[in-house]
């Protein structure tokens, strides 16, 4: 048999090896997030994880080399879920603060329910955990999304020009992560829209253009 017929023969092996170790990777992180859901971030540990598994811890390590290796890839597992469920969100919308609030809130949605992952990816639960920059990508896609529409709004005269700077992004950040604290902290069953803290969130989005008035106002409709 020649070079090229045996590696065509030994292909579908090899297929079903890197299939089967995706398949695995993806229950692995699977178990990792229920067992966050259930028991909390920080109890997340590779003992749980291959408890569950069924088998021995140190089988884990064939898929990731450490606890933190699986912190990360749930976080980019989470942020390329939510970054979906937002694009989708701005895209119904209409330009500007109708794309940049229809955005959030469905981030407020999806962080609500996916509160364990919504910790990870938003907060700082795990000491030392640094996501890497591969992990970072959809974060930063975020972002680019979110100034995207406080640009359109300015173009639009929704908001003055201050409102395409970092320090808008900043404060629209601190609303939706504000309203999302609260309702965790005090609410944390309660569905996007119900409950005391969730409802605000279009009242605190009014607030951008008194805080970046246009420069001009626009003609009203006769």
């Amino acid at each position: 048999m020649s070079s090229d017929a045996s590696a065509t023969a030994s292909r579908p092996h090899s297929d079903r090896r890197a299939r089967r170790r995706l398949e695995t990777i993806e229950e692995i992180l699977d178990i990792a997030e229920a067992v966050m859901a259930e028991d909390g971030v920080n109890a997340l540990s590779i003992s749980e994880v291959a408890r569950r598994l069924g088998v021995q811890p140190p089988s884990i390590y064939k898929y990731f080399p450490s606890l933190i290796a699986i912190y990360d890839a749930l976080f980019e597992r989470g942020m390329r879920l939510h970054l979906e469920v937002q694009r989708d969100a701005m895209a119904d919308a209409a330009p500007g603060l109708d794309a940049l609030t229809k955005g959030l809130e469905a981030t407020g949605r999806w962080a609500l329910a996916n509160r364990a992952l919504a910790q990870l990816m938003f907060w700082r639960p795990v000491p030392r955990f640094e996501p890497t920059a591969e992990a970072m990508e959809p974060s930063i896609e975020m972002v680019n999304l979110q100034r995207s529409a406080l640009t359109d709004a300015v173009r639009a005269g929704e908001l003055g020009p201050g409102a395409d700077t970092d320090d808008a992004h900043y404060i629209v950040s601190i609303l939706i992560k504000g309203v999302l604290t609260q309702a965790l902290a005090n609410e944390p069953d309660l569905p996007w829209g119900q409950g005391r803290f969730t409802p605000v969130f279009p009242k605190l989005m009014e607030m951008l253009p008194a805080l970046y008035p246009p420069s001009t106002q626009r003609p009203r409709a006769r």
